[in-house]
């Protein structure tokens, strides 16, 4: 099949070679000619994934009439808050009918759309639209080692074409119906990934840790419930597996983040040093206005945002969730 990759980033990048690996011939368009001009003269992601070659016939483009030709499905690989207007200038040179691949994790601020439904909002109805989410640290993959993942759709057929796309001898994909919930578990878990690194940064130790994905869990269902998932979909790979992953990798965006604020540094000074886009930061915001749009207690997500936006120390933030009023456990995830 021939496939467009929209996005130079580093699941870009390694969904690249999960594709190739399976004979699909790939195209990646790039919004920044420079990034192109280094990419065609590297094949390999020096910004993103260095060390990490791409398929050697990858072609790249930074031209939107071109970045379509011949394809027959789309992957759309860029940062949630940047999709409207990356596929604002795409729009018009994508063809109708086109399946469209998400792996971006994340809430729109203003909107508060999951990613699928922005490219809806911008592309219209027509298109059949998918999420592959699950516990994908991209560097692992790029090196090979085990992986699973789960692709969501509510074209079962389109599910199932792209988990045969996608599925090597390492990279395992299962399917799942529920689109929402698929999504939701890979935008909030970032937000709870935040508060586990800074967790790591003030040293509280393993039992915190626990206690936090254990009761992040509870947020994140109890906020896809609120909004048509199915709570069995945040027990799975793109809830608790992703969940679990981000919280405990020294290579995750948002739990490094959370670590250096644990240690004193401000959020400023962190992502003005940090090459790739933190979207746990942005996400944040959204998943609290969505809790308050849906009357969904989500506590933890109102000590990140205090900590980040509200110049609360991460200390006292901590303090303030252990002292809340005692509650039952069976009665949380109501």
């Amino acid at each position: 099949m021939k496939i467009t990759i929209i996005g130079d980033g580093a699941m870009a990048t390694v969904s690249a070679g999960l594709l190739a690996a399976n004979g699909h011939a790939l195209r990646l368009w790039s919004p920044f000619p420079e990034a192109v001009a280094a990419l065609r003269a590297n094949r390999e992601n020096t910004r993103y994934l260095p060390g990490v070659a791409f398929p050697e016939d990858t072609a790249f483009t930074d031209d939107e009439a071109d970045a379509f030709d011949g394809a027959q499905l789309v992957l759309a690989a860029t940062p949630t808050q940047y999709i409207r207007a990356t596929w604002g200038r795409l729009a018009p040179h994508c063809p109708a009918g086109i399946p469209i691949v998400s792996v971006a994790k994340g809430i729109e601020n203003g909107t508060l759309l999951r990613p699928t439904q922005v490219l809806r909002d911008v592309l219209g109805d027509g298109r059949p639209l998918a999420a592959l989410s699950g516990p994908n640290i991209a560097r692992e993959l790029a090196e090979h080692l085990p992986a699973t993942a789960t692709v969501a759709a509510e074209n079962a057929p389109l599910a199932a074409c792209v988990q045969a796309l996608f599925s090597t001898r390492t990279f395992r994909v299962y399917t799942n119906p529920d689109l929402v919930g698929v999504e939701l578990g890979g935008a909030v878990k970032n937000v709870v990934a935040i508060a586990a690194g800074i967790l790591d940064g003030l040293g509280a130790g393993d039992n915190a840790k626990a206690a936090l994905l254990t009761r992040g869990l509870v947020e994140i269902a109890r906020l896809g419930v609120a909004l048509g998932a199915r709570r069995e979909t945040f027990m799975g790979l793109s809830g608790l597996g992703d969940l679990v992953t981000t919280c405990v990798s020294p290579h995750g965006r948002n739990r490094t983040l959370g670590e250096a604020i644990g240690r004193g540094e401000t959020m400023d000074a962190i992502l003005a040093r940090t090459h790739s886009v933190v979207e746990g930061v942005a996400t944040t915001r959204s998943v609290l206005a969505l809790a308050s749009r849906h009357k969904v207690d989500m506590p933890i997500t109102e000590a990140v945002h205090a900590v980040l936006f509200e110049a609360v120390a991460a200390a006292e933030a901590i303090d303030a969730l252990m002292t809340r009023r005692p509650k039952g456990e069976d009665a949380e995830w109501a």
